[in-house]
């Protein structure tokens, strides 16, 4: 017979203790940090009002604030941030690192600004790097190699598209309240409404967000075939696994 002292199982023999992950945190906080670096040299070399108006900024800015708080649960033994932050802002800069690349600085595109991207020199053109390339690899590299799977659900991917949304509409009510003289009057040229005009960009916009959406699902799809890490916080060790009955 059991007793009550028996019957009642420690519940460090059902839930594994939470392990503090210092690799994990200290690449978190490295990427957090290299996109907060790239955002202070932005403001650093121009105008904190016009840096603040970019997409890129946005999102390094929540990779700094999402990685950064992910960095300090992985070293204090916590439990992650919610899927829907940390899969959202792994879409966001995603997306800020494709468009940088296959858009942007690709001469054989419609919106290409590969001449004035070349230019950049010294403090800028490292922060371009670190904005563009490092913070969006450094967040992938933390979705595949750190984080466990199958926490993403297929709604995450239509919640997403919020954050670009907001942005299109903040852009636009930018442009209109500034000097129309301003060269940063639009932020980016697909969304330039004096060169495509209103109905032109809403289709650039479509395609984006229909772009975003896609890439969510893809996501959405990879954690769930992806494997789990190897790692003590995903696996039941043996000796564990002996003691449950």
């Amino acid at each position: 017979m059991l007793t009550p002292r028996s019957a009642a199982a420690p519940a460090s023999a059902v839930v594994p203790p939470a392990h503090r992950r210092p690799w994990a945190a200290a690449f978190r906080a490295l990427i957090a940090l290299s996109a907060a670096t790239g955002i202070v040299i932005e403001c650093v070399y121009g105008d904190v009002l016009v840096v603040l108006s970019f997409f890129t900024v946005w999102t390094n800015i929540l990779v700094a604030v999402v990685l950064g708080l992910g960095a300090h649960r992985a070293w204090t033994r916590r439990p992650p941030l919610a899927a829907l932050w940390t899969g959202g802002v792994l879409l966001c800069i995603s997306v800020v690192g494709l468009v940088f690349h296959l858009v942007l600085d690709n001469e054989a595109s419609e919106f290409n600004q590969a001449a004035e991207i070349a230019r950049l020199t010294g403090g800028r053109a490292v922060a371009n790097q670190l904005l563009h390339t490092v913070t969006p690899i450094g967040t992938a590299l933390d979705f595949l190699l750190l984080t466990a799977p199958g926490a993403l659900r297929w709604r995450h991917a239509a919640q997403w598209p919020a954050v670009p949304g907001l942005y299109l509409a903040f852009a636009l009510i930018r442009g209109e309240l500034i000097s129309p003289d301003a060269p940063t009057r639009y932020t980016y040229p697909f969304l330039d409404v004096t060169v495509h005009g209103y109905a032109g960009v809403l289709l650039n916009s479509v395609v984006l967000g229909a772009a975003f959406y896609v890439l969510g699902l893809a996501i959405v799809g990879l954690d769930r075939i992806r494997p789990a890490p190897r790692s003590p916080e995903y696996r039941i060790s043996s000796e564990r696994a002996r003691g449950l009955k």
